[in-house]
């Protein structure tokens, strides 16, 4: 149905005791289709024995038909399947893999709801049958409507559906934690080590608490407050006791307050953390919490959050039914009420009247976190896990190799059994990509208009700076967005810009703590952020600016505050305090401590920067800023020895704090308001700019030239990741260009039409596709958690005289336009209006041109840039591919080994 719709949002997603189906549309016709097709398909599926081969697991040759360099067909045995491979690569996510080896421990009774590779092929066809007969059944679902459409409508469609259904005998009990009332339970387990952090510091712990049951809503929502004055900010006592102390860098992944089940799970705990330091860790936590009951909690402090929870409310966001979809569900399926989760103000009426009975939340805190009920679950690490792992799957392998031979006899019979199934799934995947979709209901280009609806904005100057206004109904709120551009930033700056960042939201000022600043942002602001930006020329591929963003919003009348608060964090800022060096090493251990697992859950993604930075200005930028040279950079300076130090570092950030803000051309804002209130901000921005400098300079560095400034056009990056994730990208046109629209129209018949046949179906690959990335100037193509990438490969390179070659019909050309205005049209909150215009200076009237170049696409137009940008210029492509090196990426072939290092490998290094 993606390309047959203008959906905004398609998917479904797997929760350990329930499985959700969401969609959303703003067209009326494409709803009613949705439904009837979401319904058919959960409630009369299929299920075919293929499905369950290709989605699930089966055993076939790694390559089928694929000869290897001495020339014979590759035919080893191997494990397959799209949630088999997507599975284990989410397992190598170590913080993945420690919250699901925790939540087996401590809540046995539910599943693993991505499923785990090491159980999942023991699960039989048969099996998945009798789960859906047992469970997909109308007297065991939950439906969930929002939207403005007529409830009478979806009731008279879902209706007949369900009526045709008698009662079930699905297992609908409710599960809860083990009992932990004659604790403490101390469990360990092994996990993988990590390359990018100091051996010394591998150890995850966490200790967990039940708290009572979560449909108690009330109680339950004083309890999330709780965690939060507990856990969150700089300032807050568990962060202090905890990080600030030295004992880990970061929050395990299980820490906060866990809601999705009847009884609430408390947990605290760190990530990177010294073997002698386990117990030292459980004996803070709980230092922390008597200190915490015996002081009380702050009213200023809860007074933020409740502040928070207000603003959350005002704030209106495209997206809000999901949100709100996403908060009842897993209540709801614990036996709570969702009408009282969603009598906001009555719960918090009576949170207020509950706190002002002294002691109440530190009764809570006493009730369910000062005794020793508890878990105290622990990591270790294992620099054998990955090749347990290997060897574990091989012996599971062998196992079931050996059960199909006993039906099948001697070894060559069971080889030839499975190639043969091998080869009629292949033949029957082959034959999907032309089945008749006729009885698919679909949206057709006419019910997309032609015109875009405005929205409008008008420009002002104070003084120099520019100010782009948008007045609109905003439940009185005023969003602020400024950019100072910098142009002719060195490059050793500008990979210090996300290390700035970070700091100014943890350093404090030398007459505030950041404990201060955080509790006047959540009293004055629904918050403040500041970060870097970058964006292509609409004109000119190779035309890029940058600069800092800063960005907020507030209550109208707390406007004047926001603007104090960001002037204070950018320009008062203490790099010289005594303890700034030694904070700004906390926050470099602990974005190198998430770095890798961080890298396996978007490899595709990284891999794509890396390949674009070899193309393109922005291309450029943003790989220093957030893609693999960053990561390397972090972890060069997050293993320097303290002798070392970090005063060169120091030095840079002071130096971008010189010039991050400036009352010039080269500082532009944009305000989203109501109306009433745009006196008032016209008012406080002025206020604001008349105390910044006019035009500080920026230094110009000998510094040499970044880390891996040179981008090779094909490089591999050798991982510990059990799969792999793969990017090509080319060089294309500009936004304005007219081959821009059928690039897009292209990237999507790519994907829908063969890619994700290609990849994902017939390659086992949890995704695949291509991309057109108008703004940038940039063609794509992509695959993620693939099993084998030598094959993608061949495919992508060979996808652009696919295209050429393939006779595309008129419908072809029709779904995919819908696909690409399933972005165009996405609904956009408030806060979001006019940005794209202030962020990349695409204008309303070249978006719709876009618009109507998009619209009249026409076959030969495809066919025409196929050829040229993807066969013709599949010269000029960069590659990258992350995962575990197999010896398969020669130098010979032109690939460069691109490994990770931190500073203890360099010094190595140098001194062999």
């Amino acid at each position: 149905m993606l390309p047959r719709s203008l959906s905004n949002f398609m998917n479904a997603f797997t929760s350990s005791d329930h499985t959700t189906y969401p969609f959303a549309t703003t067209n009326r016709q494409d709803f009613n289709n949705l439904l009837s097709v979401y319904l058919d398909a959960t409630l009369n599926p299929l299920l075919k024995e293929d499905d369950f081969a290709q989605e699930g697991w089966r055993i076939g040759p790694s390559n089928p038909g694929q000869q290897v360099e001495s020339g014979e067909v590759d035919d080893q045995l191997v494990f397959k399947g799209v949630v088999y491979n997507e599975m284990k690569g989410q397992m190598s996510d170590a913080s993945y893999l420690y919250y699901i080896k925790f939540q087996d421990h401590i809540f046995p009774a539910i599943n693993n709801s991505g499923g785990d590779p090491q159980k999942m092929t023991y699960l039989t066809y048969e099996d998945l049958k009798a789960f859906h007969a047992k469970n997909y059944h109308p007297s065991n679902a939950r439906l969930f409507t929002y939207g403005d459409m007529p409830l009478l409508d979806h009731i008279a469609e879902i209706s007949p559906r369900l009526e045709q259904f008698g009662q079930s005998e699905a297992d609908r009990a409710v599960r809860t934690p083990i009992d932990l009332s004659t604790g403490p339970l101390e469990y360990t387990v092994e996990g993988p080590t990590d390359p990018l952090v100091d051996k010394d510091m591998q150890y995850k712990t966490s200790t967990s608490w039940l708290t009572g049951d979560t449909s108690n809503v009330p109680e339950t929502f004083a309890l999330r407050i709780m965690s939060s004055l507990l856990l969150d900010g700089y300032g807050s006592p568990l962060y202090r006791g905890l990080i600030e102390s030295g004992l880990g860098p970061d929050w395990s992944p299980n820490t906060g307050f866990d809601t999705s089940g009847k009884i609430g799970i408390f947990s605290v705990g760190l990530n990177g953390v010294k073997k002698q330091d386990i117990p030292k860790v459980k004996e803070a936590i709980n230092t922390c919490l008597h200190d915490v009951y015996k002081k009380g909690f702050e009213q200023s402090k809860i007074d933020g959050f409740l502040h928070q929870a207000e603003l959350g409310l005002k704030h209106k966001t495209a997206n809000f039914g999901m949100g709100i979809m996403q908060r009842l569900q897993p209540a709801w399926f614990n036996g709570s009420d969702p009408f009282d989760l969603l009598a906001w103000n009555d719960t918090v009426d009576t949170f207020k009247a509950n706190c002002a009975q002294p002691g109440y939340l530190e009764g809570l805190l006493k009730k369910y976190l000062l005794n020793d009920h508890c878990l105290t679950f622990t990591m270790e690490p294992d620099e054998s896990y990955g090749a347990k792992l290997v060897e574990e799957e091989n012996a599971r392998l062998s196992g079931k190799i050996a059960d199909v031979s006993k039906s099948a006899g001697d070894k060559s019979k069971v080889r030839a059994k499975l190639i043969a199934k091998e080869s009629a799934l292949l033949e029957a995947q082959s034959k999907a990509p032309n089945e008749d979709l006729s009885c698919l209901p679909s949206v057709h280009i006419h019910d997309i208009p032609r015109q875009k609806e405005r929205k409008d904005v008008r420009d002002s100057k104070i003084g120099d700076v520019n100010v782009q206004w948008r007045e609109a109904s905003t439940n009185g709120l005023t969003y602020v967005r400024a950019i100072n551009e910098l142009e002719g930033l060195p490059a050793d700056l500008r990979m210090l810009m996300p290390l700035f960042t970070d700091s100014l939201m943890r350093l404090g000022t030398k007459q505030k703590t950041m404990e201060q600043l955080e509790d006047a942002i959540k009293l004055k602001t629904g918050g403040i952020a500041v970060s870097y930006h970058s964006t292509t020329s609409p004109h000119d591929t190779q035309r890029a600016t940058e600069g800092l963003s800063l960005s907020g919003y507030a209550l109208d009348k707390n406007v004047k505050d926001m603007y104090e608060l960001l002037a204070t964090i950018l320009r008062e800022t203490s790099f010289d305090g005594p303890e700034a060096e030694g904070r700004i090493r906390e926050l470099l251990q602990s974005a190198a401590n998430g770095a890798l697992d961080a890298i396996s859950g978007a490899g595709h993604s990284y891999a794509r920067r890396f390949a674009e930075a070899g193309l393109t200005p922005q291309g450029l930028l943003n790989e220093q800023v957030g893609g693999l040279t960053q990561i390397q950079q972090i972890a060069l300076l997050a293993s320097r020895s303290p002798s070392e130090g970090l005063s060169d570092v120091v030095s840079k950030l002071k130096a971008i704090q010189g010039f991050a803000l400036s009352n010039s051309s080269s500082f532009r804002t944009a305000i989203i308001c109501g109306p009433e209130s745009v006196s008032s901000n016209e008012s406080a921005l002025q206020n604001f700019l008349s105390t910044l400098d006019e035009s500080p300079v920026i230094p110009s560095t000998d510094s040499p030239q970044a880390p891996g400034a040179a981008y090779d056009p094909k490089a591999f990056f050798p991982l510990p990741y059990q799969v792999y994730y793969s990017a090509l990208s080319l060089p294309t046109v500009s936004y304005t260009h007219p081959a821009s629209a059928p690039l897009q129209i292209l990237s999507q018949l790519l994907t829908h039409k063969h890619l994700h046949h290609e990849i994902r179906e017939k390659g086992g690959a949890y995704g695949g596709g291509a991309y057109s990335r108008g703004l940038s100037g940039l063609f794509g193509f992509y695959s993620y958690r693939d099993p084998n990438p030598q094959n993608t490969l061949k495919i992508i390179y060979d996808a652009g005289r696919w295209a050429r070659d393939k006779q595309w019909t008129e419908q072809d050309i029709e779904e995919a336009k819908l696909s690409v205005f399933q972005g165009v049209d996405a609904p956009e909150s408030v806060s979001e209006e006019g940005m794209t215009r202030f962020l990349s200076g695409v204008d309303e009237d070249m978006e719709q041109r876009k618009r109507e170049q998009l619209l009249d696409v026409k076959i030969e137009d495809v066919v025409d840039v196929a050829q040229k940008y993807l066969v013709d210029g599949m010269a000029d492509a960069r590659v990258a591919i992350l995962g575990e090196d197999k010896g398969w990426f020669r130098t010979a072939d032109g690939w460069s080994s691109k490994r990770l290092q931190t500073a203890q490998d360099a010094a190595d290094e140098g001194v062999a």
